[in-house]
């Protein structure tokens, strides 16, 4: 991960974590990690691990892969999230956990649609079935 990876990546915890009102050294204890070394992430000095990263999340109430893209680690780097949940995330308005709601909704929204386009079939010309009434 290069620096600037994780600097970015410490600066989205911060903000997390001050969002959620938490101080670091509470973070900390949370995530199962010292307080110098989660001060260390969030400075971009440390690049964490899988395992940090996701305690951390939790910690957080926020997803696994939100962390995991923010630290340049997502299976699919270049796919950029959904604009409404850029949004979502940066409303300081909305709490934790009703950013977390709304953005749990949009994705199973999102799914279900994909879910319903996949599952239609093209209908023939003639009307389908050759079953009568």
């Amino acid at each position: 991960m290069a620096a600037s990876t994780s600097s970015g990546l410490g600066d989205f915890i911060r903000r997390q974590r001050e969002l959620h009102d938490v101080s670091m050294r509470q973070l900390a204890r949370m995530a199962g990690i010292s307080n110098p070394y989660l001060s260390q992430i969030e400075h971009g000095l440390r690049e964490p691990s899988r395992q940090v990263l996701e305690g951390i999340a939790r910690s957080l109430e926020l997803s696994a892969d939100t962390l995991y893209e923010q630290a340049g680690l997502a299976h699919d780097a270049a796919k950029q999230p959904p604009a409404v949940v850029e949004a979502i995330r940066e409303d300081e308005r909305l709490t934790a956990r009703q950013r977390q709601a709304l953005i749990e909704v949009y994705h199973a929204f999102a799914a279900g649609n994909d879910a319903g386009r996949s599952r239609r079939r093209p209908r023939s010309r003639h009307g389908g079935s050759s079953r009568r009434a």
